[in-house]
């Protein structure tokens, strides 16, 4: 909130060729590529209560963000299409598929969300 904006100084520092739109954006989302290319996206805290992101063939996906005041920094609970989602990461494949992540915040951490090795996020050499 204090280190971007639209206005013609709103990247500080050097932009490296739209390295740092593209980190401002999809952390402003909730979620980030931690491994570029990989295909998964860490989740994270939401700049936005609702964001929805245009797909090919009509689809999108769209995330909401519960309880989203700058105290509540910690995702308590995440469901996807509906369905509670344990994992503390996100296929792009399931980006793609299109739907609705919804994360409820809090502003303790939820010590029981994404603490068991399968909800959490590994290389694909971490997984074989």
């Amino acid at each position: 909130k204090n280190m971007y904006s639209d206005r013609p100084d709103g990247l500080q520092g050097n932009e490296d060729c739209g390295q740092m739109s593209s980190w401002y954006i999809f952390s402003a989302l909730g979620f980030y590529p931690v491994v570029p290319a990989g295909g998964d996206y860490i989740l994270g805290s939401p700049l936005f209560d609702k964001a929805e992101i245009s797909l090919p063939e009509g689809k999108s996906f769209k995330i909401i963000a519960l309880n989203n005041v700058p105290e509540n920094k910690y995702i308590q609970s995440v469901k996807l299409n509906g369905k509670p989602y344990e994992k503390a990461w996100i296929s792009h494949e399931d980006i793609m598929q299109g739907g609705v992540l919804e994360l409820t915040m809090g502003n303790v951490p939820e010590k029981s969300f994404g603490v068991k090795k399968q909800e959490l996020l590994y290389t694909k050499s971490e997984i074989q």
